[in-house]
């Protein structure tokens, strides 16, 4: 047993954890920048020894002035960009020549051009304008800001942008929608390098789910891939495209080829939570975005979401957020019409649309 300890300690002592460069720029939002300090700050393995190191770093090594009104005092300069394992760019608002494909200030190309061969780039949100500017996403997928993705394709022709995903993850350069998207982002690299167990852990500290299969942040309908060997992802994509439908454990199993017992385990290693939970809260999102954007009877609303009934919304929705539909739907319809009861006819043959 003292030999086993041994062993383990000595192999932690002797890993060098992964470093990570966060790079500020002028007009630098401080909630992004401090995304990847949070979120790699609370990756550990499970001697509780911490798996990255996390440099926030300007191009010169100066002082910048964040979006919010005060100075970032930065830890290092240039040379830290050039000493990382993975370099990460957050979104800059006081470049606006970005904005129509202009250069990148003097500095910044040349820390950007002092950056070894073969690490991995990373930008959040708008960071993508500094990587595409540096020539760096030409001919690669990328995405960014859903809001700004028609200007980023005219200002980077090159860059193959897809708006419709939380993150894109090209091998060593991976670019993430806007603001909570760079936090799945940075989970998906935590996962890539040390699996679901390790990720799982850093995401209940942060308290944030572990893996998001879509969200109304970048309007995504499917859920982008995890990169895992054995893997619930077509199945969850599959259920998705069902949710108005009945469906049991035993059919997500038999569309994975799976076991129940191992289909369950997987997917709870793989999302953080059960397959009912995640059923459920799938369905919770698709009622809450027709309570939100349409004009749905609350009956017909259930129906379509997957809960047979509105006595069932109402009781998923009081418990998973403590309103009714009714209330939900004033909150974000103060004016809308009041919600009807239809007859089964009508949700049988789909006659109210």
């Amino acid at each position: 047993m003292q030999s086993a300890r041994k062993t383990t300690a000595e192999a932690v002592a002797g890993r060098r954890t992964h470093r990570v460069a966060v790079l500020a720029l002028p007009g630098v939002p401080p909630f992004e920048l401090g995304i990847p300090s949070r979120v790699f700050g609370s990756a550990v393995d499970e001697a509780g020894q911490a798996l990255y190191e996390v440099t926030v770093c300007t191009a010169d090594g100066r002082p910048v002035l964040s979006d919010a009104g005060f100075t970032v005092q930065p830890a290092a300069g240039p040379e830290a960009l050039a000493a990382a394992d993975t370099v990460i760019v957050p979104p800059t608002h006081a470049m606006p020549e970005l904005a129509h494909g202009g250069p990148l200030p003097p500095e910044v190309t040349a820390a950007i051009a002092g950056i070894r061969p073969g690490t991995r780039l990373v930008s959040i949100c708008t960071g993508s304008y500094v990587l595409a500017a540096a020539g760096l996403l030409d001919g690669r997928p990328a995405t960014t800001h859903w809001n700004l993705a028609p200007e980023f394709r005219r200002a980077y022709p090159r860059v193959l942008v897809d708006e419709d995903v939380l993150f894109v993850d090209d091998g060593d350069v991976l670019t993430s929608a806007g603001v909570a998207a760079g936090v799945d982002l940075c989970l998906h690299l935590i996962r890539r390098d040390h699996g679901t167990t390790v990720t799982n852990r850093a995401a209940r500290m942060c308290v944030v789910p572990p893996w998001r299969d879509g969200g109304q942040a970048q309007y995504i309908d499917r859920p982008v891939p995890a990169p895992t060997v054995a893997t619930t992802t077509a199945t969850r994509a599959w259920a998705q495209e069902r949710l108005g439908e009945p469906l049991t454990l035993a059919e997500l199993a038999d569309h994975a080829r799976m076991s129940l017992r191992t289909f369950t385990r997987r997917f709870r290693d793989e999302v953080g939570m059960t397959p009912v939970q995640w059923l459920t809260g799938q369905r919770l999102e698709v009622a809450r975005q027709l309570l939100e954007s349409s004009d749905l009877p609350v009956d017909l609303v259930a129906h379509r979401a997957g809960f047979g009934s509105a006595n069932s919304l109402r009781q998923h929705m009081r418990t998973a957020l403590g309103v009714s539909p009714i209330a939900y739907r004033r909150t974000f319809q103060p004016h809308g019409p009041a919600a009807s009861a239809v007859t089964p006819e009508v949700i049988a043959t789909g006659a109210v649309l």
